[in-house]
């Protein structure tokens, strides 16, 4: 009855506009304990070396920080067969001993939080205590184990997540780490999807992906949460506070450089206040956004997660300038995985970056007259995990509240995300939910048992 996460990782905070900074030259070293550096897979409570390696780049200044071993499908067998052994052991502990164990981890999590800081950072990846509370610490706490296959980019962390279990005395199998290249992820990913010793499949991801373990996870038709992508509409009505409007959608939008899949995407606004929104929203952008390394204390902007996400926003605002959209601030790929923060005008619908999903700190927007216009536009989108709309109207509020469609709405409010509410998308953003007692549920079978015959 193993129960298998996988994650997609992502990045960190926000940025300035006249290019990188000398600092991002220099070298930067890993100062953290050695016991936290792993590069090892952690399989029923060993360190695992795989036959081959793979290199983890600090996304900001491309420099190797270390080679980590490369499991295959070999590997993940393994860890599938400790999961299962160790459940029957790990289910059997009370919720009250299971509960002191989860403790002492998260205890000396916050206790290495420094270090942890440092090696996410390098990583460039956000919120490591949320594998702990909304998927693997839902897990464990119901008496599940879990099989983690980390992603590419970021294995550092949750291998790092996985030594401070051991030191918790979390038991051997109950927490498996299986790191691989991207070569290696489709075969590691189909085995832990169709083993029949997993029963219960949690993924993050994109859209696309999750469909492909879904159709594995069909054949023995496992459980399955799939938290998937996003393409948040962020709307501003002409009854808004412009100002609360602006600093929402800095919050919202480049936080961890527009890379959380609850980022607001699409910015509808309103025309009778369009203009001063779009002034206001770039001098807060000149004013708070700061490009660097994550190390730096001054730095509030980093590096998306690799090239390919620079490059994918790139193109979104090479193909929306094409189309007659105005840059009004940023527009420039930086080195390496830098981009910056950009601000579009004269955006339309049919705009490649208000057809996908950015995952990147670009904010185009869209002007629109009405309620009924701005729900349609962003209803018309195959997914809806998060959305956001600012409004003073006490009406309109209920009215798009109900009408959006999507998991999560904010209301005057562009930070929603919290482990105590249920967390979780319609349409094709997933399946299930994280946080909350619904987080839980997602954990459990119900079982109807009836008795009879007891009497003499």
């Amino acid at each position: 009855m193993g129960s298998l996460y996988l994650s997609r990782c992502r990045c960190i905070v926000r940025q300035v506009y006249s290019g990188l900074p000398s600092m991002l030259q220099r070298r930067y070293s890993l100062d953290i304990s050695p016991q936290l550096l792993r590069t090892e897979g952690f399989i029923d409570g060993r360190w695992v070396s795989a036959a081959s390696t793979f290199p983890v780049f600090d996304p900001a200044t491309g420099e190797e920080i270390a080679k980590v071993s490369d499991c295959s499908t070999k590997e993940a067998q393994d860890a599938v067969n400790a999961a299962y052994k160790a459940f029957h052991v790990w289910k059997s502990r009370t919720a009250k001993e299971r509960s002191i164990l989860l403790r002492k981890w998260f205890d000396l999590v916050t206790q290495h939080k420094d270090d942890l800081a440092k090696l996410i950072t390098a990583e460039c990846w956000n919120f490591p205590s949320a594998m702990i509370t909304r998927k693997v610490g839902a897990a464990l706490a119901v008496g599940c184990t879990v099989v983690v296959k980390p992603a590419e980019d970021t294995p550092l962390s949750a291998l790092a997540l996985a030594e401070l279990s051991v030191q918790a005395g979390i038991p051997p199998g109950v927490i498996n780490v299986v790191p691989c290249s991207r070569e290696k992820t489709p075969a590691v990913g189909e085995l832990l999807c169709t083993d029949s010793l997993v029963a219960k499949i949690s993924f993050t991801g994109s859209t696309a992906t999750g469909k492909t373990l879904l159709r594995h996870a069909a054949g023995t038709v496992k459980k399955v949460s799939m938290e998937l992508g996003g393409h948040a509409p962020f709307i501003v009505f002409d009854s808004a506070d412009v100002d609360k409007a602006v600093a929402g959608v800095m919050g919202s939008k480049f936080r961890n450089s527009g890379q959380t899949c609850v980022c607001s995407n699409r910015f509808l606004v309103q025309a009778g206040i369009h203009d001063a929104f779009v002034e206001k929203l770039a001098k807060a952008m000149d004013a708070e956004l700061k490009l660097g390394h994550g190390s730096e204390p001054t730095t509030t902007q980093g590096p998306l997660i690799n090239t390919r996400a620079a490059e994918k926003v790139e193109n979104q605002v090479v193909d929306a300038v094409a189309q007659g959209a105005i840059i009004v601030r940023g527009g420039k790929r930086l080195e390496g995985s830098f981009m910056q923060p950009t601000l579009l005008s004269n955006v339309t619908t049919d705009m490649l970056c208000m057809q996908e999903e950015t995952f990147g700190p670009l904010v185009p927007v869209v002007k629109f007259s009405t309620e009924q216009e701005a729900l349609a536009i962003a209803n018309a989108s195959p997914v809806g995990l998060a959305g956001y709309f600012y409004s003073r109207d006490i009406s309109q509020i209920w009215r798009v509240a109900e009408h959006m469609e999507v998991g999560m709405v904010g209301v005057n409010e562009g930070l929603i995300s919290t482990t105590e509410a249920a967390f979780g998308g319609v349409k094709q953003s997933g399946l299930g939910r994280e946080g909350s007692k619904y987080g839980i549920d997602e954990y459990l079978e119900v079982k109807y048992m009836c008795f009879g015959g007891l009497t003499p």
